[in-house]
This record gives C-alpha cells, structure tokens and sequence, in this order.
C-alpha cells in the first residue's frame, strides 16, 4: 500500500524527531532506525536485563499482534517505515507537580502538553488497515502520591499491564508491552508523539516521546516519575553518551550523582533507550498504583 502525501511528511517528522533526541552526541552503531531490535518474547518473572518482568502474562497470545511489512524475520523492525496515526489534535492539557515536604503529589487530567493523532483511528487512514483503534481519548482523574526521596525496596517488583509511570507532558506511561504481551512500539500504531488510548481513554506511551525536547549536552534531563517515586530520565547518561540496556540494571535504571529537586544527590533512576524495553523493566522501589483501569 502507497503512503498517502500527509502521511509521508509525518513519517520524515516523526524520524527527524527521534533522531534529534539522539544527535546531542556521537551515536552508537546499534542505533539505526531501520533495525531496532524487536522485543517480542522478552518476556520474564523476574528482574532481567533487556525484558519486561509483567505482572501478569495469563492474557497473553489470545491474538496475534498487529504488524505489517515493517517487521523484520531476523527479530527487527524499520520505525521509518511504520505507519503512524493522522490528525493533529490539541486538548486542555493540565498538570501539577508539587512537593510537600516528604511527598510528592502528580494531579492531571491525563491529557498531554502537545497534540495528538485523531482517534478512533480513521477508516480511510492506512494505519487503521493494521489497527483498527476504536478508542476516544477522554479526561482522567489523575492523583498520585508518591515519596519525595524515594528508597530502592528490598527487592524488585513487576510492573502491571496499564500505568506505570508519569511524563513531564502530562501523558501516561505503560510498559513496552501490548495487550498480547508483544513490543507495544513495534506493533501497534501510534501517532507523531508515539501515543494512543488505551480502552479507558488514556492516552500513554509505551516509550519516551519524541515531542519531548531532551536538549543539551551531558545528562539528559527528567523526562517523569514511575510509579515508586524515582524519576525517568532521557537518553544520555553522565558523559553525555547515549545508554543502551547494557548501561543499566535490570530494572533499566542506575544510581549515581544527579540534581534532584534542586539539589545533587546520589539517587537511583530510570532511564529510556532505544531499545526495548524502552524505559522501566521493574520496579527497584515500591510502587503506588492508579485505581485499576481496563488495558
């Protein structure tokens, strides 16, 4: 199937974007846009580097992914030539991020700071031909309480299929998974700022957004907060080097010097990378949670 025009120079944004979050610095051969590692299968029940520990699987292989000619038979998929979903459209972003001595509290109406694509998919878009989302994006309740300084928990937990996290944009963050346990980016469609909504109506994103300008040299900035109160932070790691999943623990984060509410202190963080599982493995504190919401 051709590309229509509209949707050609939406591709060239949405790449041209992705590749300025990595242009700060030299680039390391494993990123080529036309062959990011697929993370299908990297599925675990325990911390594992490079995997997604889920805290649930039963659901899992009900039905075959999305996907289309873009994904690659040696485990690869071309993010140039996947589709995206059309439409510009602006919402009544609100958000607040306030601290109150040793909390933190995140109230939002769950919609982003940038536009989004038009959803329900639409019919005559050649993404719907591959994913066919009949779903809105509707206004969400978001209050989280979360700790000031958060501490990393005896243990490492699984993170659920939903929301695990919150972005600086005022969109949610899920895991890399789908709803059949599949490379959530590599399958199924979103639109220019890598987001969709999920059947509840909240528009998330499985990954970091490209519409968020992650500028500068040395350490990325905080792109949002997981659930267990540590803070996501950009591609780049100390020396400004873009970070691959051999850079971080299993959980996808590390500890080290960063500012934190003003202040430099030694604290453990996530990071995203350019490949799966994009951004938060597990959980290293404890997490609060959102009232159950439908995947």
């Amino acid at each position: 199937m051709q590309l229509r025009h509209s949707q050609v120079i939406r591709t060239l944004i949405t790449v041209l974007s992705f590749c300025g979050l990595l242009a700060a610095r030299d680039i390391p051969a494993y990123v080529d846009l036309t062959r990011l590692p697929l993370g299908d299968g990297h599925v675990s029940n325990r911390p594992e580097r490079g995997s997604v520990w889920a805290c649930r699987t039963d659901m899992f292989g009900g039905r075959r992914s999305h996907g289309g000619e873009w994904i690659r038979d040696d485990r690869t998929f071309d993010f140039t030539a996947k589709p995206m979903v059309e439409g510009t459209v602006s919402w009544a972003h609100q958000l607040t991020i306030t601290r109150e001595e040793d909390t933190r509290r995140i109230v939002g109406n769950g919609f982003p700071n940038h536009p989004t694509g038009e959803f329900p998919i639409g019919q005559s878009t050649q993404a719907y031909h591959y994913d066919p989302n009949p779903n809105p994006v509707r206004p969400q309740d978001m209050r989280l309480t979360l700790p000031a300084i958060p501490t990393i928990a005896a243990s490492a937990s699984c993170v659920p299929l939903g929301p695990i996290g919150m972005l600086v944009t005022g969109g949610v963050l899920f895991n890399a998974l789908d709803a059949n346990g599949e490379d959530g980016v590599a399958h199924e469609m979103q639109d220019a700022c890598q987001g969709h909504p999920q059947r509840a109506g909240i528009y998330h994103y499985h990954s970091l957004t490209t519409c968020y300008a992650d500028e500068g040299a040395g350490h990325s900035s905080m792109v949002g907060y997981a659930f267990d109160g540590f803070g996501l932070y950009g591609l780049r790691g100390e020396d400004g080097r873009v970070l691959t999943n051999a850079d971080l623990d299993e959980c996808h984060g590390h500890t080290h010097e960063i500012v934190w509410d003003g202040k430099r202190m030694s604290l453990y963080h996530y990071h995203a990378t350019a490949e799966y599982p994009y951004t938060i493995g597990c959980y290293r504190g404890k997490p609060e949670r959102l009232p159950r919401v439908p995947r």
